[in-house]
């Protein structure tokens, strides 16, 4: 659901996908290639929120900030499910892990890979291309190419959903049984492992 607050009503790209039980609450700008996923909260009630092209913010995802607050997440920037970003900027092509906290003024790094349930302390500041987890959250080494390629490979195929929601989505009754000949989905998707291939 998109919703209007004080005047200020989302602006979002007609290439992206919000999912009909995200909800994405009024000063919130989202570019081209993005991907909501149900569940997720974007509130730009206090401040300016913006997703730049290829974002993708993922089930159950919660966006906000303090009053006053004004947030980017930056080209390609990955957040995984659960995971909530309050008051931080997020860097390009970067991955927040699942559940993972980043909170208020926290800066996260160029292509830096927070780990699934770390915490980032208000304030930090993680430099380009790091590796952060824990709790609290520590940098325990580089980025290697091979982790930052695998990382955008996976950001492609949340770039591509917003497609693939747009022209199959739709709600449905249930079948009541399994179909004798129910397809497999390998041929749609193929797995990360198969992309490097290319």
């Amino acid at each position: 659901m998109i919703y209007s607050f004080k005047g200020f009503t989302p602006v979002v790209h007609e290439s992206s996908f919000v999912h009909p039980l995200a909800a994405v609450t009024g000063n919130v700008i989202i570019g081209k290639n993005c991907y909501i996923g149900p569940g997720a909260a974007i509130r730009g009630d206090w401040g300016q929120i913006i997703l730049e092209d290829g974002v993708n913010v993922q089930e159950n995802c919660t966006v906000h900030m303090f009053p006053g607050k004004s947030i980017t997440l930056k080209e390609s920037a990955h957040v995984g499910h659960g995971a909530i970003i309050h008051g931080a900027n997020l860097g390009r092509n970067c991955l927040i892990g699942m559940n993972a906290v980043i909170m208020d003024d926290a800066e996260i790094g160029d292509e830096s890979i927070v780990g699934a349930m770390a915490f980032v302390k208000a304030e930090t500041i993680i430099p380009k291309r790091s590796l952060v987890v824990g709790n609290p959250a520590k940098v325990i080494k580089q980025v290697s190419d091979e982790m930052i390629a695998w990382k955008t490979k996976g950001t492609e195929l949340y770039q591509q959903l917003p497609t693939d929601c747009h022209e199959s989505l739709k709600e449905v009754e249930p079948l009541r049984e399994v179909a004798k000949d129910l397809p497999t989905q390998e041929e749609a998707y193929k797995t990360l492992r198969e992309a490097f291939k290319k």
